[in-house]
Parts: C-alpha cells; sequence; structure tokens
C-alpha cells in the first residue's frame, strides 16, 4: 500500500496498458509518492514492447504497491479486470500515458463519498496544437458526463451495480459509464485540484486517427442510449472550433461517425447490457466488493 498513509478509504488505482513503454515509467513513479493508503492494479493487454518489464521492475522496488495482471481485450475489458482485482471501497482510474500530480490521490480522497463519482483535472502536454483543444461535452440533467477515465473515481460498489463498462465500445465507454451512473441518481464531482497530465498524441495522423475512433464511439453512443444531440451544447460546440486543427478534428470526428452508421448495421448496440460472453470471454462478472475479497 501507500507508504505515507494518512489515513481515509483503501483506494486501488487502476490503469490499463498496451505498449506503453515510453510513457509507463513515470506515471508508475507519480503513483508512488502519493498519499496512501492505496494500492496500484495494471492490467496488460499484451504488449509487446517493455511494459510489462517496466512494470515488474517497479513491483520489485516498491513491494506490496503494485499488482501486474494480462489480459487482452477492450479498455473496458482491461478496466473491468482492474475492479475485480481491486481491494479498495473506490476506485481510481489513470491511463498508462498520463502521470499524476504529487497531491492528486490525496485530493481524491478528501472528495469521495459512498455512491459518489468524482472527476479530476486533466492537462494535456505535447505539441500545444494539438493539446489546446476542448473535449466535445455531452450533459445529461445538467451534469456534464464527457469527464475521461484518465482521471475519475468511482464507488466500488456503485461501478458493480452499473455493471462496469460495457467492453463492446471501441471508444466512449467512460461516457456510456457516466450517463448511466447520473441516470441511476448519481452525481459527478468535479475537483480542479485534482490534477493528471496527459500526454497528447505526438503527429497530426495520430491525432486525427484518435478523433476518429472518437467520432465511432459517440455513435456507439447513441445507438446504445438514443438520440444524444439534443445534450450537445451545439452552438458552444461550434464556437470552440477556433482553428484549422479543431475543424480537421471535428471533421475526423464526424468521418467516425458516419463510418459507423455505415459499417455498423447488423450489430447496433442494444440499450441493454451486454450478454455473458459477448467479448469472446475477456470480460469478468464485476463482483460485489464482499464477494472479491473472499479468499
Amino acid at each position: 500500500m501507500g507508504s505515507e498513509s494518512a489515513g481515509g478509504p483503501l483506494i486501488s488505482v487502476v490503469t490499463t496498458v498496451r505498449n506503453e513503454e515510453a510513457h509507463l515509467g513515470r506515471l508508475l513513479e507519480s503513483l508512488a509518492h502519493q498519499e496512501g493508503p492505496f494500492e496500484v492494479v495494471l492490467v496488460d493487454a499484451e504488449s509487446r514492447d517493455r511494459t510489462v518489464e517496466i512494470a515488474e521492475e517497479f513491483a520489485r522496488a516498491h513491494p506490496g504497491l503494485l499488482r501486474i495482471f494480462r489480459r487482452p481485450g477492450s479498455r473496458g475489458v482491461g478496466r473491468n479486470v482492474g475492479v475485480w482485482e481491486a481491494r479498495g471501497d473506490y476506485v481510481a482510474f489513470i491511463d498508462g500515458d498520463c502521470f499524476a500530480d504529487s497531491g492528486w490521490l490525496g485530493t481524491l480522497r478528501a472528495a469521495v463519498a459512498p455512491g459518489s463519482v468524482v472527476a479530476g483535472h486533466t492537462v494535456t502536454v505535447g505539441k500545444p496544437k494539438y493539446g489546446q483543444l476542448e473535449r466535445v461535452e455531452l450533459y445529461l440533467n445538467g451534469v456534464d458526463v464527457t469527464f475521461p477515465s484518465c482521471n475519475l473515481v468511482y464507488d466500488r460498489a456503485l461501478f458493480v451495480r452499473l455493471g462496469g463498462f460495457d467492453p463492446r465500445f471501441i471508444t466512449a465507454e467512460d461516457i456510456d459509464l457516466n450517463l448511466r451512473a447520473v441516470d441511476a441518481g448519481a452525481s459527478i464531482r468535479y475537483v480542479p485540484a485534482a490534477v493528471v497530465y496527459h500526454h497528447m498524441r505526438d503527429n497530426f495522423v495520430r491525432f486525427l486517427y484518435q478523433a476518429f475512433w472518437n467520432g465511432y464511439g459517440r455513435k456507439q453512443l447513441t445507438e446504445k442510449h438514443g438520440n444524444q444531440w439534443g445534450r450537445y451544447r451545439v452552438r458552444r460546440l461550434l464556437s470552440g472550433q477556433k482553428n484549422p486543427i479543431a475543424w480537421a478534428r471535428l471533421s475526423a470526428a464526424f468521418a467516425g461517425y458516419v463510418f459507423r452508421v455505415v459499417i455498423g448495421e447488423g450489430r447496433r448496440l442494444s440499450d441493454g447490457r451486454p450478454t455473458a460472453g459477448g467479448d469472446g470471454g475477456a470480460r469478468p462478472r464485476v463482483s460485489s466488493p464482499s464477494e472479491a475479497r473472499r479468499p
């Protein structure tokens, strides 16, 4: 567990990684100095570089802090595995290409409560022309549900009750989970002092590639939750496109949306939970906290 314990509930920090040797060391070092009690649960999706080796070296240097699991599949699959293995009452999600401010976990711990969702502030680092673009927000009952899962904390019991991440999503699985949480009566508390730094895509092609699949995921949301256009603040969205790169991102996202429309016939997402085995058996059933901790 965390070496400096200030009391309070145990938080399990869950991260899913694939081929993150360039960033993983910095993430793990940033977590090593967080305020305890906490643990780190890392799920590797069949990395082909030194990702697992770096994680194992860190685990040896910090006994009892990091547990490593290997499971192929989507980000939703990996995060569900991480929560399945988590021992904490709360689960904090962070991505492998991020690193946390030294006060990140302590700030989040001060904000959590039973049945809660807490979102921190994510700062992009890298080429400024890519990092200055704002998130495309989506609202339900006046609540922004697009806070990303690279800086998000869920009460584990609430996560279990919601059924976890839907592994059928290519992207936007975090928005889907947040939508279901708010629809179930939960609120999302934004705590800007809980800062995570996220590495931006390092070239224009990868930047557009990410935007394309984000658009694809937004179309999956409409399949599962119905028409979402009325929940976007369209005027604010359009007014935020202030430079050619912003318009390029929006165009790539729209292309991904249309691509899903064209190729998605016959495999639309239903509004229910995926059936058992619907992800090829990669997604475990998310247990109740007490059941997960049985020996």
